[in-house]
């Protein structure tokens, strides 16, 4: 993801005519053709003539995705009960249902916050390989079980520590082959491979990620380059032969300005698909008018062939950034609900009525007088179906529009599909309308309003918005308990999202006896990184987060046992994340602190609202805190905080910071020290 300054604002409303007017001012705007305008006489608004040509050629259309990465952007998706988990997975990935998504990118873990946390490595060692960490996997089988015909698209936002030479490196080109064997192991075929997200690109690595793919049978395998803003990708690839030799599209992220969608000569002139390969960052609730104009926008005014949003969904805890952001909320796994809003419905006015491999007709693309866009596509074959979508966010007033099928397209009737993309009431959302029989000239003639999109189509579907409701919203009730026991080994226990590094089931350590009582058998909670990762985010050392951000008073408590120089933290209220905290400009999360040094030293801190962390107790232990297991606890009410160690109250002191938050557990360093016996009490029975 870019800079929030990128993603100010909607797409400035312009009429047509002043829409064509900025784009041309700027040197990557393309000539498209207007529409014909037919006057009345009788002061009704004139008609806009759009003639779809059955032999109209224009760019393959190769899609409408979304991401699952930016770091645990699907982590609770998982961790949802049935029936709910298939519906929620039915309305991203269903074909003709809701929003139909045709492409799925998603992270290659690396351990490492990517923005939204840390996602596993199938490959933490230059020897070792685990086909099964994380959930990309199962996301993906799910969405191929659901469309077989969906295309896979992986990247790169950090990377293991033992690449010997970084990441621009042989070491990671092994690694990338090894991950796309896995993903054969799982019965997936992955379309596109890209690089390093938002980190720049090296033009001779590409070359042998490239041969790489040859050399190991993967030679469909499709490189894109670079998942990175602007287009100098392009100018480079115009300039050196082998780059563009290698690369088989070129990927932008977030091309469109406030005004209108970027492209280049250069990139024009390679005669490859042009994707932005992350794009969106719409609110699920109130991105729809940006997502509609950008969808339209990006073919109309840069000639780009796939939209891919960031992300597909919603899942994951309110306490780290850019909430909202998605095509759906499913942060909630404990109740089951989750939420759907007219960004979804957006993608589902394009995606559920056209097919990657179908073609742009560019005589039927182009911009509408009255302010906005439409764009046509048809399917292939002897008797093709063809799609108009218009958007309106540039209008102001009502705009007539025909729509006439020369060739052998379809004469008949058009089906009618709407969104009124402000609107906060679902029965405005994905409106099939009356279809659209043609008049005596074969024209298929609308009224647009404005602030919608609006499909004509000879495609069925249309469907997904009678589906069942989801379960009501409701905190995580207490108690909480996590033993840990249950899980397999190496797995992610529920509702555990890691920020940074990897808290994962291992078989508990052994310890002498310390007055919580010591646990040599069973399992516990193990942060497995040892090395730190090639980071693409500032978190500066592992942590993970659990519980619902609502509650309230509570006592949270783990066992904790520390095997290296340092300290072990117990984390409590955690109500949001803060970026570029302290002189490390380090991102961090708000909250109250218990912590734990191996030398058996303790604080109580509070990280505030201001960035400025402070002290609210200290003290140290009888004993050394290391190699020994330990009960730390945190109770909460009201303004009263009391701290206790192995259960002996070392601190009760009154702060009014926060009064709510999720628990969490942190390291300050890349160790492999365990946690057991995660246990949240409602106060009254701390």
């Amino acid at each position: 993801m870019l800079g929030t300054e990128r993603r100010s604002g909607a797409l400035r409303r312009l009429p047509g005519r002043a829409a064509r007017a900025v784009c041309a001012l700027a040197v990557s705007c393309l000539a498209l053709v207007a529409p014909a305008t037919a006057r009345a006489d009788n002061g009704t608004p004139p008609v806009q003539q759009i003639v779809v040509d059955g032999a109209g050629t224009g760019r393959v259309f190769d899609g409408i995705g979304a991401i699952s990465g930016g770091g645990g952007t699907s982590r609770l998706l998982v961790d949802y009960p049935e029936p709910e988990r298939s519906r929620i997975l039915d309305y991203l990935f269903k074909p003709g249902y809701g929003a139909s998504l045709q492409i799925l990118k998603v992270e290659i873990g690396s351990d490492t916050n990517s923005s939204n946390g840390a996602e596993p490595s199938h490959m933490r060692t230059p020897t070792q390989v685990d086909c099964n960490r994380g959930y990309e996997w199962w996301l993906m089988e799910q969405a191929q079980k659901r469309n077989p015909d969906i295309r896979f698209y992986g990247l790169e936002w950090g990377a293991p520590g033992w690449f010997d030479a970084g990441f621009w490196s042989e070491d990671n080109i092994d690694y990338l082959m090894k991950w796309i064997g896995c993903a054969q192991q799982h019965d997936l075929h992955i379309d596109y491979l890209g690089g390093w997200n938002e980190k720049g690109w090296d033009a001779a690595w590409y070359g042998k990620l490239k041969a790489a793919l040859v050399r190991h049978g993967h030679g469909d395998v499709k490189v894109v380059a670079a998942d990175n803003a602007g287009w100098q990708v392009a100018t480079d690839m115009k300039n050196d032969p082998a780059f563009d030799a290698a690369t088989d599209v070129v990927g932008i992220h977030y091309p469109c300005s406030a005004v209108h969608c970027s492209s280049s000569p250069d990139a024009l002139s390679l005669d490859k698909p042009l994707f932005a390969s992350e794009s969106g960052w719409n609110n699920y609730l109130t991105g729809a008018t940006r997502l509609a104009a950008e969808m339209n926008h990006e073919y109309v005014d840069s000639r780009i062939t796939a939209f891919i949003n960031w992300p597909a969904a919603y899942a994951w805890y309110p306490t780290v950034q850019m909430q909202g952001s998605g095509l759906l909320q499913a942060n909630e796994p404990w109740s089951g609900h989750y939420d759907l809003g007219p960004t979804l419905w957006t993608i589902a006015q394009t995606a559920q009525f056209t097919r990657p491999g179908w073609s742009y007709v560019d005589s039927a693309s182009g911009y509408l007088d009255g302010g906005g866009t439409y764009v046509t596509l048809r399917s292939p074959g002897p008797r093709p179906s063809y799609t108009t979508v218009f958007e309106t966010t540039g209008a102001s007033a009502p705009q007539n529009v025909s729509v006439t099928p020369t060739g052998k397209l379809p004469r008949g009737a058009l089906h009618r599909w709407t969104t009124t993309l402000e609107s906060t009431d679902p029965a405005d959302w994905f409106v099939r309308g009356h279809d659209v029989a043609p008049d005596a000239k074969g024209g298929h003639g609308i009224t647009l309003q404005p602030g919608t999109v609006t499909t004509l189509t000879t495609m069925p579907g249309g469907k997904g918005r009678a589906a069942a409701s989801a379960p009501r919203t409701r905190t995580m009730a207490l108690p909480y308990r996590e033993s840990f026991d249950s899980y397999r080994i190496a797995a992610t226990p529920r509702y555990v999202s890691d920020m940074e590094g990897a808290f994962q089931v291992a078989p508990c350590a052994g310890a002498p006896q310390a007055a919580s009582g010591s646990r040599g058998t069973g399992r516990c909670l193990r942060q497995s990184i040892t090395t730190p990762p090639t980071k693409w985010s500032r978190v500066a050392a592992p942590l993970t987060l659990s519980g619902d951000s609502r509650w309230t008073d509570y006592t949270v408590s783990a066992k904790v046992l520390i095997d290296h120089t340092g300290t072990a933290s117990l984390l409590g209220r955690v109500v949001n994340q803060l970026n570029n905290v302290g002189t490390g400009r380090v991102n961090a999360w708000q909250g109250y602190y218990m912590k734990l040094s191996d030398s058996g030293t303790w604080s109580l801190e509070v990280l505030a609202p201001d960035k400025t962390t402070r002290v609210l107790a200290s003290g140290s232990l009888s004993s050394a805190g290391a190699d020994t297991w330990h009960r730390v606890s945190l109770g909460f009410s009201g303004e009263t905080i009391t701290a206790r160690i192995d259960g002996t109250e070392v601190a009760q002191v009154s702060d009014a910071t926060y009064d709510h938050g999720q628990v969490g557990l942190g390291l300050d360093s890349y160790t492999t020290s365990q946690f057991d016996d995660l246990t949240v009490l409602p106060s009254r029975h701390a």
